[in-house]
């Protein structure tokens, strides 16, 4: 579930960095470009995307632990969107393979 939390918090705030005016862009995948022609729709989508991550935290936590660990994970995520994005480091396949090992490594160690 915290797996879960933590790709969509990298889902929405991806979404919200891509309606930014100022933020290097690239247009490597086919919703990145929809992304950029349909601004109003990506902000309601990014900013629902960030309300159900919250509440997958409220939901496995408690209300303090998970908002404190809601907002520690989008810090962090966020500055690593911010980062790595103009380097072109963030792909598909490598999100999709980390995913997939934390998400082993949470059942496995849950």
């Amino acid at each position: 579930m915290i797996t879960t939390a933590s790709l969509i918090v990298f889902l929405a705030f991806y979404t919200l960095y891509y309606t930014s005016k100022r933020a290097a862009l690239s247009y490597d995948l086919g919703f990145e470009k929809w992304m950029k022609k349909n601004p109003k729709q990506t902000k309601i989508t990014g900013l629902a995307l960030l309300l159900l991550a919250y509440s997958l935290w409220l939901f496995t936590k408690s209300l303090c632990c998970g908002t404190l660990m809601f907002f520690i994970q989008l810090m962090m995520i966020g500055s690593l969107i911010v980062i790595l994005t103009p380097l072109k480091k963030v792909n598909s396949k490598a999100i999709l393979l980390l995913f997939v090992i934390v998400a082993l490594l949470e059942f496995y160690y849950y």
